[in-house]
């Protein structure tokens, strides 16, 4: 217990340890933090009348995230499959990074559900076996359980592999860790058919209610995981001594592209669906594409998530260009907000445009809404880089048992590019 203690200590004061440009992107991310208590302070205190929700839109940008980034959360398997799985060397030590974005990912899920229920003071209630929850018919009790569970599960993968390695022994003989891989492997899969279980099975929501709904979740999932993954890995090679080989990026890669193709894919057949029939179940999608009698607040968005997911599709379906790992970086941040506006602002909150009895009213997030999902946004890159920074670390043996730090100030997020 002794040396698990010492592990998290030398971790943690690692992890803080850099040099300017490692201690500029903290204070970024600290800078809205004083946004983000104020906007907690406005909305606990005044309640959910202060965000932009009303009686027609009850889901707003708190749940357009939590949806958005549940599919980030499962995209860790990903890296962690094929590591695992199918034994690939290049991606094996990288795999707990992917780990770490699992963890801040549900983090930030988690905030955002809190945000949304406007009572995180009943946040019990939502415990199966506690609350009042009707459980297990509830949907939302079984998406607590897999968020949770999932990060448990990767919470105990990273922090056990990291320990192995802190310690100098081999984590891959014991078993204790390969079987919780396995679990946490199909686990990913839970969270986000669960989340998306949680929009399809609402009738009076035509936009959502269809069974091609977890699929496309996952589709989706799996294009931003891995392009966020791979803006990680080239700001890790670049600026860390942890080496990550071309063909783990050229890898992720192509995981992204073809991901990115099968959830358009999919997003067309939705558009075929409802408009080629035209009945009044396809106003929720003709309101968002073509606007309604003047109300176009949400058009505008999901045709830029459209063109930022076709043309960065089209861009990497050109092996010289995937491979191109000067524009690659750029390429996969476009197609990461495209399917971010297209999870949230094209799919959740059209969802309830128009209401079940006709009335098409729009939304628009307030200020405070917008302090509170920045700050959530914010934390849960401070955290991310702290995970991220103490793994590197570990990995690359500066932290190890019995023996001192090397940390070179001038070399990655420990400092500024030499």
């Amino acid at each position: 217990m002794n040396r698990f203690i010492k592990f998290l200590v030398d971790c943690a004061i690692y992890s803080f340890r850099g040099g300017r440009l490692y201690y500029s992107w903290l204070g970024f991310l600290l800078f809205f933090m004083p946004f983000w208590f104020f906007g907690w302070y406005q909305q606990l205190s005044k309640g959910l009348i202060v965000t932009g929700l009303h009686d027609q839109v009850t889901w707003g940008v708190y749940l357009s995230n939590f949806v958005f980034l549940v599919g980030v959360a499962a995209a860790a398997v990903t890296v962690v499959f094929p590591a695992y799985a199918y034994e690939r060397k290049e991606l094996k030590k990288v795999a707990v990074i992917g780990e770490m974005l699992a963890i801040s990912a549900v983090t930030m899920c988690l905030l955002f559900v809190i945000a949304h229920m406007g009572r995180p003071d009943r946040l019990w209630h939502i415990i199966p076996g506690i609350g009042i929850f009707n459980w297990p018919h509830s949907m939302l009790t079984w998406d607590v359980i897999v968020l949770n569970g999932y990060l448990l599960l990767n919470f105990y993968c990273a922090f056990y592999y990291l320990y192995k390695k802190y310690v100098g022994e081999e984590p891959y003989q014991s078993r204790f860790f390969m079987p919780v891989v396995y679990v946490a492997m199909v686990w990913a899969l839970s969270i986000h058919t669960v989340t998306a279980f949680l929009l399809n099975t609402m009738p009076a929501r035509p936009l959502w209610f269809h069974s091609i709904m977890p699929i496309k979740f996952i589709s989706t999932a799996f294009a931003s995981g891995p392009a966020l993954m791979i803006i990680v890995f080239f700001i890790i090679r670049r600026y860390t001594k942890l080496e990550i080989t071309d063909k783990a990026i050229d890898f992720m890669a192509q995981v992204f592209a073809w991901c990115l193709g099968i959830a358009l894919f999919l997003i067309l057949s939705e558009v075929v669906t409802e408009l080629y029939p035209s009945t009044e179940h396809s106003y929720s999608l003709k309101y968002l594409m073509f606007g309604w009698h003047g109300l176009s607040k949400l058009t505008p968005w999901w045709w830029l998530a459209i063109v930022l997911m076709v043309s960065t599709f089209i861009l990497v379906l050109f092996p010289n260009i995937r491979k191109n790992h000067r524009i690659l970086p750029y390429i996969c941040g476009a197609a990461f907000f495209g399917i971010w506006i297209e999870k949230g602002m094209g799919l959740v909150i059209p969802g309830f445009i128009p209401s079940p009895i006709g009335e098409f009213t729009e939304y628009t997030p307030s200020w405070i809404e917008i302090f509170i999902s920045s700050g959530n946004w914010a934390f849960g890159a401070l955290m991310f880089t702290l995970l991220t920074k103490g793994a590197i670390g570990v990995i690359t043996g500066e932290v190890r048992y019995g023996g001192a730090e090397a940390v070179d100030e001038d070399i990655g997020l420990s400092g500024e590019e030499a």
